[in-house]
């Protein structure tokens, strides 16, 4: 005589059922891995080297250049916290950002292949859609507290040392301190929404292949490769889409009055590629053989 079996799922201490996978078991084992904790660490020490380099690299030359926003940024660096914090996005947006973004995303699934535990967590069972989905949002976390570590350090860090004073440019008005806090907050987010296309190419890759270096190099190349492309001025209108083509519009929060069109357009340009690359992600993965 046959007989059916179901696997029960634990219950809490309320009675009621637990999900399988849970979004806070994700959260604690991703932030037990030393990539993670170094990752972040560095967020937090790299406004420090920043700040030791200006204090020990020379008096140089203290009058501003000129050359629009890039140029004050750095003209501008040790004026007060918020030029310093504005100044420590500038430079770790263009690359260490997107590095630190494909290694949370693009190593999440590969790692579990790589390691032979992700046919196990599905075999809990834990449904496909619901995994994918709680390591994304775990990703998306981690990203988003590396770029409040980063940002607050520098925010802190330049304001001990350079006071809390008004937000300096030499293509707008002088911004009060809390103003250009809002104005920090704003370029922060939209460098978190652009980070976005680097973060669902490298998801997308991580659950294609079974090694995670191979998901987040390719991220990272794609990346680079496409922000070498945009520099052919000779591509034209081609290079409005090219997915790197606008990650630098935040600097228009800098002019007066702000120029939000280039920073709309590139909202819409990373949604769009991130949605792809997501939707390819999920479609790829609910159908994949998992035989590691």
């Amino acid at each position: 005589m046959m007989t059916t079996s179901t696997v029960e799922r634990p219950a809490s201490s309320t009675g009621r059922v637990r999900p399988p996978y849970s979004l806070a078991t994700e959260v604690r084992r991703q932030a037990s891995r030393p990539r993670t904790r170094i990752a972040l660490g560095f967020m937090v020490v790299l406004p420090l080297i920043i700040l030791l380099a200006f204090e020990f690299g020379g008096d140089g030359d203290d009058t501003p250049t000129g050359g629009g926003a890039f140029a004050s940024l750095v003209d501008l660096a040790t004026t007060g916290g918020a030029n310093f914090a504005m100044f420590t996005l500038l430079v770790s947006s263009s690359f260490l950002l997107v590095v630190v973004t494909a290694l949370f995303f693009g190593d999440t699934v590969a790692s579990e292949a790589s390691w032979g535990t992700l046919r196990y967590l599905l075999a809990i069972p834990v449904p496909r859609a619901r995994l994918l989905g709680v390591k994304l949002v775990a990703a998306l976390l981690s990203t988003a507290l590396a770029l409040v570590l980063l940002v607050g350090t520098a925010l802190l860090a330049g304001t001990l040392r350079y006071g809390w004073e008004p937000l300096r440019s030499t293509v707008a008005d002088e911004l009060d301190p809390w103003t250009a806090l809002v104005r920090i907050a704003a370029a922060t987010g939209y460098i978190g929404v652009s980070l976005l296309t680097v973060a669902m190419l490298a998801f997308l890759l991580s659950v294609t292949t079974d090694a995670p270096l191979g998901a987040v190099g390719g991220a990272v190349l794609l990346y680079i490769l496409s922000s070498i492309l945009d520099q052919i001025d000779a591509l034209g209108v081609v290079r409005d889409f090219l997915p790197t083509h606008f990650t630098d519009a935040w600097v228009g929060l800098l002019s007066t009055p702000i120029q939000w069109d280039a920073m709309i357009r590139g909202t819409i340009s990373a949604l769009g590629y991130a949605t792809f690359f997501g939707v390819l992600a999920f479609w790829r993965f609910l159908r994949k053989d998992i035989v590691s």
